[in-house]
């Protein structure tokens, strides 16, 4: 598992925040939509990952996870 934020998110707090809050998210939905033996890159977004509401990140994880496990 792994958490990225590129430094348009903001400043070294901002980032920081953003990926606590990816990094929940994870702990959340991996374990039950995750699958074993694979490898998951979460990147922080502008604008999105520290602003958006937790309950609609994890929605959006849980989607993105479907759609790349249909996908494989």
């Amino acid at each position: 598992m792994g958490f990225t934020c590129s430094k348009k998110v903001g400043n070294a707090v901002a980032r920081n925040r953003a990926k606590r809050r990816l990094r929940e998210v994870a702990r959340a939905v991996l374990p039950a939509e995750g699958r074993e033996g694979w490898d998951y890159v979460l990147i922080g977004r502008p604008e999105v990952t520290a602003t958006l509401p937790f309950d609609q990140l994890l929605a959006d994880l849980s989607h993105a996870l479907a759609r790349v496990h249909a996908k494989a």
